[in-house]
C-alpha cells in the first residue's frame, strides 16, 4: 500500500463522516446517494436520502414506478435530469441484469445515468472492485499533492490525473479511500483556502510545501450566466390555475405556469399573451419579482396575476390544475415565489 494512501486511511478511520449511506454493501444505495450528491451539498442530500429509499427501497421498486412518483420524491432536491437518468438506468438494469447492478465497470458506464466517476464510485464502495472514483474532489487534491499546474479539465491533464488516482487505491479498502479522498476534499482540501495544518497528507504535498495550494487545481474561466427575462402568469379560473408541463430539457416533466421570454410592461404583454393563449384575460396585476440561479442561466422573473372566465378551457399544451391538486404535482423551485403569490390570494 501506497504510504500516502496508509495515512489518509489512518485518517480516514479517526476522521470519517458519519452518512447514512455509509457502512452498506449495497450497489443500489451507493448509487442513489451519488445520484443525489452530484453538484448538491451533503447536508442537502440528508434529508432527501432516507425518504428517497422509503419510497423506493430497491431497484426493482424505482424501475416499475412512474416518473412522476420518481420526479415528485425528488422534488427541491434539483438537478431534476439525475433523477430522470436513475429511474432510466434502473429500468436498464432489470432488463439487461435481472435487476442487479454489475460489479464491472466498463458494463456499468453502459447503464443510463452512470458515468466514470459513478462507476468507480460503485464498484470500489459496493463491490471491493479496485478501481478510482475521480470527481471534482479528487482533482483537487491530486492536484494539489502532486503539484500540477496545468489546466485540469485538458484531456491530457485529466488523464494524468485519472492514472495517479488509480494508483493510489489500494488492494484492500478500495472503497473506504475514495471515499477518504472525498471526505478530505470536502472537509479539509476544500476550494480556494485548504487547512494544510491540520491535513494528514501535508508531508505528500508539493502544493503546501510551495505554498500555492489556494490557486490549485487550474480551472478555466466559468463562463459567465445567462440572464433570462421571464414573465410568470398566474392564470386562475374559477378554482383552477393554468399550468403546463415542461418538455424542454430544463426542468423537463416539472410542471410550470405560463412563461413569457422577455421583458415588457403589463399594459404590452396583456394582448399577446391573450392572442397566444386564445384566452380572454382580465387586467394583469404585478405580484413582484422572483430569481432562480441555474448553472449556468438566471431565470430574471416578473409575475403577473390574472382571471380568465371560469368556464374557460385550457389551450392546447396546458391544463387547468385544480389549486387542491397543486400538492401533488412536482414544481422547480423556480416557481416557489410564484406558488407563495396563488397561495396568498387563494
Amino acid at each position: 500500500m501506497h504510504p500516502l494512501t496508509a495515512a489518509l486511511l489512518d485518517w480516514y478511520d479517526r476522521c470519517a463522516r458519519d452518512l447514512p449511506w455509509r457502512g452498506f454493501h449495497d450497489a443500489y444505495r451507493t448509487w442513489v446517494s451519488e445520484a443525489m450528491l452530484q453538484q448538491t451539498r451533503v447536508e442537502t442530500v440528508l434529508s432527501y436520502y432516507d425518504r428517497f429509499l422509503s419510497r423506493f427501497p430497491t431497484l426493482p421498486a424505482l424501475a416499475e414506478a412512474p416518473e412522476a412518483d420518481v420526479l415528485k420524491a425528488w422534488e427541491g432536491l434539483g438537478y431534476y435530469s439525475r433523477a430522470r437518468n436513475l429511474h432510466n438506468g434502473a429500468m436498464d438494469v432489470m432488463e439487461q441484469y435481472g435487476g442487479v447492478l454489475p460489479r464491472d465497470p466498463e458494463k456499468l458506464k453502459k447503464i443510463r445515468g452512470i458515468g466514470p466517476y459513478t462507476a468507480g464510485a460503485i464498484a470500489s464502495i459496493a463491490y471491493d472492485v479496485p478501481v478510482p472514483a475521480v470527481d471534482g474532489n479528487v482533482i483537487r487534491v491530486l492536484s494539489r499533492i502532486y503539484g500540477i499546474r496545468t489546466d485540469a479539465l485538458q484531456p491530457d491533464t485529466r488523464k494524468h490525473i485519472e492514472e495517479l488516482a488509480a494508483a493510489l487505491v489500494p488492494e484492500e479498502r478500495p472503497g473506504d479511500h475514495n471515499q477518504a479522498v472525498m471526505d478530505l476534499g470536502a472537509t479539509v482540501c476544500v476550494p480556494g483556502t485548504p487547512d494544510c495544518a491540520v491535513c494528514p497528507l501535508s508531508a505528500f504535498c508539493d502544493a503546501c510545501k510551495a505554498g500555492d495550494a489556494s490557486d490549485l487545481p487550474v480551472l478555466p474561466k466559468a463562463k459567465p450566466q445567462k440572464v433570462i427575462p421571464y414573465a410568470v402568469l398566474l392564470i386562475r379560473s374559477g378554482d383552477r390555475v393554468l399550468m403546463r408541463r415542461r418538455t424542454e430539457r430544463l426542468l423537463q416533466g416539472l410542471w410550470c405556469f405560463p412563461m413569457f421570454e422577455g421583458e415588457s410592461h403589463a399594459d404590452e404583454l396583456l394582448p399577446v399573451v391573450s392572442k397566444k393563449l386564445h384566452l380572454s384575460l382580465s387586467s394583469l396585476r404585478d405580484a413582484g419579482p422572483a430569481r432562480h440561479v441555474f448553472t449556468h442561466q438566471v431565470w430574471q422573473m416578473r409575475i403577473y396575476e390574472t382571471d380568465a372566465e371560469a368556464s374557460a378551457s385550457a389551450p392546447a399544451g396546458y391544463e387547468f390544475i385544480p389549486l387542491d391538486h397543486l400538492k401533488d404535482l412536482t414544481l422547480p423551485a423556480a416557481m416557489n415565489a410564484a406558488v407563495k403569490v396563488l397561495t396568498r390570494q387563494a
